[in-house]
């Protein structure tokens, strides 16, 4: 049950109609509650939104969604938005088109309550498709617009003003204290008036108050109204101004916290942790953690997590607004921080696959704990890897951006997300161009291929290998092996079974010319799969095995097994079947991929029903389908297939698959 709701704020005051407002809508609508909550930035919209939404999170039992559309500098798109709901919602792969994507994320909510927030929207158009089906569910939005188009689907509005005087007198007392606020009571008020009304302007000067115990609200007045009347920005008209609360606060900051808050705002990322930071100052982490604390008591950083934060985006406008020269400096470390912490995940996850570039070669495969847990990381890191990337490509570095798209494969190759995986490889292909890095520029047409295959896109996943083999040549026998076992897998898919095994076994001589052991491994592996399907069963075997012998790491060791206990199945062992699925079974479990699993379990499901156990094959084939969860993958399909036609009479049930969609055909990626 996704829990996605940033804290309710600490201090929170006022508001009561609105309260009460969302609280009469929510009892007495029937239909999906859908609100707009607009005002202007700094106002306290998010603020308002969460206070409701914990308030009453007991009427959600099915859980809370979030996304911040507006954390990047360009809005978020819709699709990219399910793809992160259907994540948090137990979708391993997720559809590649937006249609598909609302039809999912529609039939995952349909009669469950789930309370979701979308903060920062741009516009009606950015919401719609992110709207469940069920009328259990509430949609809370948050914007600077108004929205009205929003009406046509039923929107509420809710507009959020600047507090009065005595609630900003009130939020000042709750951070400062009512003594210390009693003693200058008509300098609190009017420190409250230059505030605004604009709670983050309030709660900036209540934190700094905070810190100084001794220093009047006198003092403070003073310094407001100079400044005040010195700085423009973004000012409320009359005297009051935010842009001078924020100035304020940054004039009094140590030299070392004023820097890292000059330069940690042009993060890439939505979010960053203390790592990112330092090494965007080219500090220590100690000193920037403490150094992060202290913003975030100051109010002028927002934690977001454990070690992780974030800029308010009206602070992030006013941290940038300082123009420190050393601004393009920290967006390249940063750059740089994530794609050598990515090289490490890369590496780490999956060990033998072939790379290009220095960093991989003196990468450390066992930095991580397991390939499970480099695989979690660089995923938990997506958002920022893929900014990272945009923000290389923005600033004209085409050597760090094909970089990141090479270290970022072994996250698609295992857990997919297409839509990144289109967008990194697409822009890396282009920035190895750019570089003249011939066999790069190959790698990653290679590996942009096997997402458009993946995604049905097979002309256009044939163009690009084709093109491979033109830049290849006889010079990179690596790329060129690569491709030829692409197009052998691309005529398998088609039937053409003696086209497809005269490729293999061209990519096999061509492996063998380059020396890459785990090239060879691979290319014996699809001959095996190919004689399969022709029937050709002990000359199956035999590739097999020595493919497994070949393989170095645990799950390619499994990959070649499984299709030796598909060959051994076809000669009816069943038993030698059976244990050998078995063992792909224990092998693959804790890789961090659950589609690996699926086939296992899928495979033990043919072999029990094969030998007539029913019940066992149908208990194999349920644990398949839960691999996939609610997942976009047409191997899921087959499962479901199966699984109806265990039901149907015996004489009319045909339970062999055809050849080209055994149990592991689908291309999990390239080697």
């Amino acid at each position: 049950m996704p829990q996605q709701l940033p804290p309710a704020p600490s201090v929170f005051v006022s508001r009561v109609d609105e309260l009460t407002e969302l609280d009469r809508w929510h009892e007495r609508e029937e239909r999906q509650l859908l609100v707009v909550v607009s005002g202007p930035g700094g106002v306290g919209k998010t603020a308002l939104a969460l206070r409701w939404l914990h308030d009453t999170r007991d009427r959600f039992p099915d859980g809370q969604l979030y996304v911040d559309l507006g954390a990047h500098a360009e809005a978020a798109q819709p699709d990219e938005v399910l793809e992160w709901f259907l994540g948090a919602l137990g979708v391993e792969v997720v559809p590649p088109g937006l249609p598909q994507r609302q039809a999912l994320f529609r039939s995952l909510t349909a009669n469950r309550s789930f309370a979701i927030l979308l903060d920062n929207a741009a516009s009606a158009a950015q919401v719609r498709p992110l709207l469940p089906a069920s009328p259990r569910c509430v949609v809370v939005v948050t914007s600077r617009w108004r929205l009205s188009p929003l009406g046509m689907d039923g929107a509420r509005f809710i507009e959020v003003d600047p507090m009065d005087l005595r609630d900003s007198v009130e939020l000042l007392e709750r951070v400062v204290g009512e003594p210390r606020l009693a003693e200058e009571a008509d300098a609190a008020r009017e420190l409250a008036r230059l505030c605004g009304g604009m709670p983050i302007a309030l709660g900036v000067i209540g934190a700094r108050l905070s810190r100084r115990p001794r220093r009047t609200l006198a003092r403070e007045v003073d310094e407001l109204r100079t400044e005040n009347r010195r700085l423009a920005g973004l000012d409320l008209g009359g005297s009051a101004s935010v842009s001078a609360v924020l100035d304020l606060s940054y004039v009094d900051l140590p030299p070392r916290q004023a820097r890292l808050y000059r330069l940690s705002c042009w993060h890439p990322g939505p979010s960053f942790g203390v790592e990112a930071a330092a090494a965007m100052l080219a500090d220590d982490v100690g000193e920037v953690e403490d150094d992060l604390d202290d913003l975030v008591e100051k109010n002028l950083l927002i934690e977001v997590g454990d070690d992780r934060f974030r800029f308010h985006d009206l602070l992030q406008l006013h941290a940038r607004a300082q123009n420190d020269a050393e601004r393009e400096d920290a967006i390249q470390r940063a750059v740089e921080f994530y794609l050598d912490k990515a090289v490490v995940a890369d590496v780490a996850a999956i060990p033998g696959r072939p790379r290009v570039g220095l960093r991989f070669k003196s990468a450390d495969p066992d930095a991580f704990g397991s390939r499970a847990q480099a695989l979690d990381w660089l995923d938990h890191e997506r958002d920022n890897l893929v900014q990272a990337l945009r923000a290389a490509d923005v600033h004209g570095w085409p050597d760090l951006v094909w970089q990141l798209a090479e270290a970022m494969f072994a996250l698609f190759q295992r857990r997919h997300h297409y839509s990144d995986w289109l967008f990194t490889h697409e822009r890396g292909v282009r920035a190895a161009q750019m570089c003249g890095e011939r066999t790069a520029e190959a790698r990653l047409r290679n590996q942009l291929a096997v997402a458009l295959r993946n995604l049905g896109r097979l002309d256009e996943a044939t163009a690009q290998v084709r093109t491979v083999l033109e830049l290849a040549g006889d010079h990179d026998l690596g790329s060129r092996a690569t491709a030829l076992m692409f197009l052998g897998h691309i005529y398998r898919l088609r039937g053409e079974l003696d086209v497809a095994l005269r490729y293999f076994r061209e990519a096999l001589e061509v492996e063998i010319r380059h020396g890459r052991t785990r090239g060879i491994a691979l290319a014996r592996r699809r001959i095996g799969e190919v004689l399969i399907h022709l029937g050709r069963l002990d000359e199956a075997i035999t590739e097999l095995e020595e493919s497994e012998a070949l393989f170095d790491n645990g799950v390619d060791r499994a990959r070649a097994r499984m299709f030796r206990s598909r060959a051994v199945l076809r000669a009816f062992r069943f038993d030698e079947a059976g244990r050998l699925a078995e063992s792909v079974l224990a092998d693959v479990r804790d890789e961090g991929s659950p589609m690996h699993v699926a086939d296992a379990f899928e495979l033990l499901g043919e072999i029990a029903e094969r030998q007539s156990d029913l019940a066992r094959a149908r208990d194999h084939y349920r644990s398949a389908l839960a691999c996939y969860g609610e997942s976009f993958d047409p191997s899921a399909e087959h499962v479901l297939a199966r699984l109806a036609d265990l039901d149907r009479n015996d004489d009319e049930r045909t339970p062999d698959v055809p050849p080209q969609q055994q149990p592991g055909d689908r291309e999990r990626g390239l080697g």
